[in-house]
């Protein structure tokens, strides 16, 4: 019995160490990946709905001092990267997906929607920005597009404002000689609100098309566009546009009944029969009205109803 009972005890102690072992494991991982601390606060924080200052003053592609606010047309929304040019791996990867998703939407930069680019690294010069245009207007491919998409830079203090704004925090890495920062873009509205943001390195045609066509108030897109707008809703949290379940099957009820109905109108009026069947319905109808008319005749009645 002694025997047994050490056996089991020993057992159970061996079952806790190994169950103990992937919490250990995940504790050491989470210390290891943490930032450092002067690393920390570089995150994209969302602030939906928040106003972005459109006087906030940058330099073109060609040096030239503009306001923010002359690249925002009306009913035009307008698609926010922060970057820097000299940045050879998140930055570049973030702005040929850009091309390349655009490139695939049948909107035109400049027709129905902007490109705004700004560089938050103020040593940059417009000739960075002019040849970063040149690089990625190539990859986009859209003839006649060049004035929808923008390449700013601009002072540490328009930059700090921006960023702020939408909520794009970015560190300076002394020991790499680098920035740290998260990806995504934004998108604003006509009136320079933050509307969405987009994570990551990699965009889909068919979200930034939805997020377009609402972020312009419904002023661009299609019938098309509007059905799936309301069977779709943006989630924040994942940055994408999913579907509403309830939503979806009103949509689809809706129109099963369209198709049924038109199919059993159509079948109606192409039925060769059916002249015949309502010539038919007509001469009875024209048959019991005369015999109606025939029995309450008074030559008709019998000679006591006469007397």
């Amino acid at each position: 019995m002694a025997g047994d009972f050490i056996q089991r005890a020993a057992l159970f102690a061996l079952i806790l160490t190994i169950c103990s072992l992937p919490v250990r494991a995940q504790m050491a991982d989470s210390s290891s990946d943490r930032l450092p601390p002067q690393l920390g606060y570089v995150a994209i924080e969302q602030r939906l709905n928040q106003q972005v200052p459109l006087q906030l003053p940058f330099r073109d592609e060609a040096g030239k001092t503009i306001l923010l606010g002359d690249l925002f047309q009306p009913g035009r929304p307008v698609i926010l990267s922060l970057v820097y040019f000299n940045c050879t791996m998140l930055c570049s990867q973030v702005l040929a997906e850009m091309a390349h998703t655009m490139r695939r939407l049948k909107f035109d930069a400049g027709k129905q929607f902007e490109v705004v680019t700004v560089s938050f690294d103020p040593r940059e010069t417009s000739l960075m920005a002019a040849s970063a245009k040149s690089k990625y207007l190539a990859m986009y491919d859209r003839p006649g597009t060049e004035n929808g998409w923008r390449f700013l830079t601009g002072d540490q203090s328009s930059i700090t404002v921006l960023s702020e704004a939408v909520g794009f925090h970015y560190r300076w890495d002394p020991q790499t000689k680098q920035f740290a920062h998260a990806t995504g873009i934004m998108l604003l509205t006509p009136g320079g609100r933050v509307a969405q943001y987009y994570y990551g390195a990699r965009y889909f045609a068919s979200d930034l098309r939805l997020g377009l066509i609402q972020a312009s108030n419904n002023r661009i897109g299609t019938l098309a566009d509007q059905i799936v707008l309301y069977c779709y809703h943006y989630d924040p949290r994942t940055g994408r546009y999913g579907a509403i379940v309830f939503r979806v099957m009103q949509v689809s009820g809706g129109f099963t009944l369209l198709i049924l109905g038109s199919l059993c109108v159509f079948l109606l009026w192409t039925d060769p029969n059916r002249r015949q069947r309502i010539s038919s319905a007509v001469h009875r109808s024209e048959a019991t009205r005369i015999l109606k008319r025939f029995a309450h005749s008074p030559e008709n009645r019998p000679l006591r109803q006469r007397e």
